[in-house]
């Protein structure tokens, strides 16, 4: 189960966790804090479902918001910066995306954009966002988008540092 093979390997390295979900209101934290041991690592979540959210609590950019909607890259980029400096996180993690059943932001249902962001050892942030054309109902848009968002922190997971052991 990939949700339980990154518990175990952010736990093995010391490292933590925090979601910033926008359609997926809060199943990517939920598929996490499933595993057992998920304390140890999942720092928390933001369900940002209102655009006005976005940019109050995780600092995505307004003027982003307001001429080109919550449905692109650099929103779920800023998403994810935003959970990991809100939440004190090694890894943010981010959704945002169309799940239907209509289209919104003049995109189309099955768009959905996912992120994940974290700073190297030099203090730079880092990040990785993908964009994906999912097909189905809402529900099966949902659940694919939280598949296919613990496999992009899966695949990051090498990129980002270890944490020094806490004094």
């Amino acid at each position: 189960m990939p949700a339980s093979e990154l518990i175990a390997r952010l736990a093995d390295r010391g490292l933590t966790v925090g979601c910033a979900e926008s359609l997926t209101g809060g199943l990517v934290s939920a598929a996490l804090t499933a595993v057992p041991g998920a304390s140890a690592v999942v720092r928390g979540g933001v369900v940002s479902y209102a655009t006005q959210v976005k940019a109050d609590v995780l600092g995505v950019d307004d003027f982003l918001l307001r001429n080109g909607g919550a449905v692109q890259a650099q929103v779920a980029r800023e998403m994810a910066h935003g959970a990991r400096s809100v939440l004190g996180a090694a890894l943010g993690l981010a959704t945002t995306g169309v799940a239907g059943p209509q289209p919104q932001d003049g995109q189309p249902v099955g768009r959905v954009f996912i992120a994940a962001g974290w700073v190297d050892r030099a203090g730079a942030p880092q990040d990785e966002v993908r964009r994906l054309d999912l097909a189905g109902d809402r529900a099966a848009i949902r659940a694919a988008t939280v598949a296919r968002i613990i496999e992009l922190a899966l695949s990051v997971l090498p990129a980002v540092p270890d944490r020094p052991p806490a004094d």
